[in-house]
């Protein structure tokens, strides 16, 4: 994909994400299942960070994942290109008091050459498939290297390209959702408030062979691969005990193959090698 053809789909998703940026929150506070992704990711991800960590995160939305951080002791430089979701952020830090742990900065990761706080960080952190919205992940990916310190951590939370919930949806008549990620090699399109961008879907392989080179992977694990995604709304307060159920169930075999697979989302660490 040209630069120029990226740069213009960053930006109609900036726009959007800053549209919804003054009801984001209130959009996804009670959801069960986006709840219970929030405490997977956050689980995977402290398991293998050290204490009092630098931290850089790309498209840090409205704050929730850089303030968890924060009051757990770290360092958060938090980035997004979009500015409506930045102004919510420094709204919640400074009604929160974590001005002294939590920097922001306007700025695509497709372009973190213009980073201005360059670290290097013990962790580098990207949630719930920010990183879908560019065709060049590949160049992302190669960016990272120069930001993490040796012996650092990468996160990242991606839209795969297959998901076992959503095949299913064919059993009721949903043929173009649930077949959106067979046909995906050029991008699907999203829309949201109105504004119409495009996000493309990645599997764990992809993201391992850019950083076969520089980094070791620690683990990778599939998330909504038992446990329904979030957007089949109202199952788990509908169907409590089979929420739990399930959960418990991904929680037991998340690390295994074909279960790391088969999620709406992936989750995937992996370890700068040391020099």
């Amino acid at each position: 994909m040209s630069n120029t053809a990226s740069h213009t789909h960053e930006q109609f998703a900036a726009a959007a994400f800053s549209l919804q940026s003054g009801i984001f929150d209130r959009i996804y506070t009670g959801n069960a299942i986006i709840e219970y992704k929030r405490q997977r990711v956050r689980e995977h991800t402290m398991k293998y960070l050290p204490e009092e960590s630098s931290i850089l995160e790309l498209n840090s939305g409205t704050g929730d994942d850089a303030i968890f951080f924060a009051g757990k002791g770290h360092l958060v430089h938090a980035t997004d290109i979009s500015e409506g979701m930045q102004l919510i952020l420094k709204q919640k830090v400074a009604e929160q008091g974590f001005q002294n742990k939590i920097s922001t900065e306007l700025c695509s990761f497709t372009q973190l050459d213009l980073l201005q706080n360059k670290g290097p960080y013990d962790l580098i952190f990207s949630n719930f498939g920010g990183l879908n919205c560019t065709g060049d992940l590949g160049k992302v990916l190669n960016s990272l290297e120069d930001l993490v310190k040796p012996g650092g951590q990468i996160t990242l939370v991606i839209i795969s390209t297959f998901c076992l919930w959503e095949t299913l949806l064919l059993f009721k008549g949903k043929f173009k959702t649930a077949t959106r990620r067979f046909f995906s090699g050029k991008g699907r399109n999203a829309n949201i408030e109105g504004l119409n961008f495009t996000c493309w879907y990645y599997d764990a392989g992809f993201i391992q062979q850019k950083m076969k080179r520089k980094f070791d992977v620690i683990s990778v694990e599939g998330l909504c691969s038992i446990v329904p995604p979030s957007y089949i709304e109202g199952f788990a307060e509908k169907y409590s005990r089979t929420f739990s159920f399930l959960s418990r169930m991904e929680n037991k075999l998340k690390h295994l193959w074909p279960i790391r697979s088969l999620g709406d989302y992936f989750i995937i660490s992996l370890r700068r090698k040391l020099l």
